[in-house]
C-alpha cells in the first residue's frame, strides 16, 4: 500500500530525506541503492559532475546493472557544455524530490559535493543576480586588468562583512557578492543572513560514510582510477572531443578529464595522467571530508579495511528507524 506524503514524521516538521555523503571512493552509491531497495526509496544524484551526458566512467556514475531496478534522478541530464551552480542544481532537483514524496516514496540523495546538498536541502534559494551576464563579464573584464584587489576594495566599500570573511583568493565569490550588490541594491550578506534564519525545506537524516583509517581510503582510490582506465576513461573524453565539447568547458576540467586531455594532445603519457588523477582524487576526498565534517547532524559510518555494505545498510537503517523512517 502506498504511504501517504510525509510518511514517518509528525506534523510539525519538515518532509523527511535522507542524504547519503562521504568522501569519493566510500561506497555512497551502494549504500544508497541499499537503503533505497529495503526503505521504497529513489535515488537523487548529488553529484556535481554526473549530471552531464556521455561522463559516466570518469564520474563513477551508476550502471543500469548497478542501480538495480532503483530508480535514479539527476544523473546525465546536462549538455557538457553548460556550467550548472548549485543554485541551478537545486532549481532542478527540489522538484524532482518533491514528486518522489508526492508518490509516497523516500527520496535519498546520494553524493560528495556538499554545497548542492545544502543548497537542496535548505531550498531557499540563492541571492538575485544574473550570473554570467553583463556585470559578472564587465567584473571579470575588470579582474583581467586590475586584479582582485580593486575589486576587493570595492567590495570592503558596500558589504565589509562579505570582504572580511572572503580571502583575496576567492575570486569567484568576490565576484558574486559584487554582481548580487550592482543588481539588487541588497549586499549578499543581507540575503545569507535571512536566509539563515528560516527553517530549511527538508527535514534531513544524514548518513556519513569514511575510512577509519586514510591509507584504505588512498588505496580505493588508485583501485578505482586504475577500473576507470581500463573501462575506458580515455575513449570516453576522446567521444566528448569528438562532439565538439570545447577543451575549456567545465566539465573537461573535472578530475580524470582535465589528465586525459594531456594524454590526447601528447603533453602527457598515460602513466602520467594515472598518477596525476589519483593525487588530485586523493586530495579531493581530503576536501570533501573537510566540508562534511562541519555538518554535526551526520551519523558516521566509518570503514575498515574493507566496506562491509550489510553491516552499514543494518547501521543505517537503525539511524533512520529512530529518525522516524521506516
Amino acid at each position: 500500500m502506498k504511504k501517504p506524503v510525509g510518511w514517518g514524521m509528525s506534523s510539525d516538521m519538515g518532509r523527511k530525506i535522507v542524504c547519503v555523503v562521504g568522501p569519493t571512493a566510500c561506497g555512497k552509491t551502494a549504500l544508497g541503492i541499499l537503503l533505497a531497495k529495503k526503505l521504497g526509496g529513489e535515488v537523487v544524484s548529488a553529484d556535481s559532475m554526473q549530471i552531464y551526458k556521455g561522463m559516466t566512467i570518469g564520474t563513477a556514475a551508476p550502471t543500469e546493472e548497478e542501480m538495480d531496478g532503483v530508480p535514479h534522478h539527476m544523473i546525465a541530464v546536462a549538455d557538457p557544455a553548460e556550467q550548472w551552480s548549485a543554485a541551478r542544481y537545486a532549481q532542478e532537483a527540489i522538484p524532482v524530490i518533491d514528486r518522489i514524496l508526492e508518490c509516497g516514496k523516500l527520496p535519498i540523495l546520494v553524493g560528495g559535493t556538499g554545497l548542492w546538498l545544502d543548497a537542496v536541502v535548505r531550498g531557499h534559494g540563492f541571492a538575485a543576480g544574473c550570473a554570467g551576464g553583463a556585470v559578472r563579464r564587465e567584473l571579470e573584464e575588470r579582474l583581467a586588468e586590475k586584479g582582485i584587489a580593486s575589486l576587493l576594495a570595492e567590495l570592503q566599500a558596500v558589504d565589509p562583512e562579505a570582504a572580511e570573511r572572503l580571502h583575496p583568493a576567492d575570486e569567484k565569490r568576490i565576484l558574486r557578492a559584487l554582481e548580487v550588490y550592482r543588481e539588487t541594491g541588497r549586499t549578499i550578506t543581507d540575503h545569507n543572513r535571512e536566509t539563515a534564519a528560516l527553517p530549511p525545506r527538508y527535514d534531513a537524516i544524514w548518513i556519513g560514510l569514511r575510512f577509519a583509517d586514510r591509507e584504505d581510503m588512498k588505496r580505493l582510490i588508485d583501485e578505482r582510477v586504475d577500473k576507470m582506465a581500463e573501462t575506458g576513461l580515455l575513449a570516453e573524453v576522446r567521444r566528448l572531443l569528438s562532439r565538439g565539447l570545447p577543451r575549456n568547458a567545465t566539465a573537461l576540467q573535472a578530475i580524470g578529464y582535465k589528465e586525459f586531455l594531456g594524454v590526447l594532445e601528447g603533453t602527457a603519457t598515460e602513466a602520467e595522467a594515472l598518477a596525476e588523477i589519483k593525487l588530485r582524487s586523493r586530495q579531493y576526498a581530503k576536501r570533501q571530508l573537510t566540508w562534511l565534517r562541519r555538518n554535526p547532524a551526520i551519523h558516521w559510518i566509518s570503514w575498515e579495511k574493507k566496506r562491509d555494505f550489510a553491516w552499514a545498510l543494518q547501521v543505517s537503517t537503525e539511524i533512520l528507524s529512530a529518525a522516524g523512517v521506516s
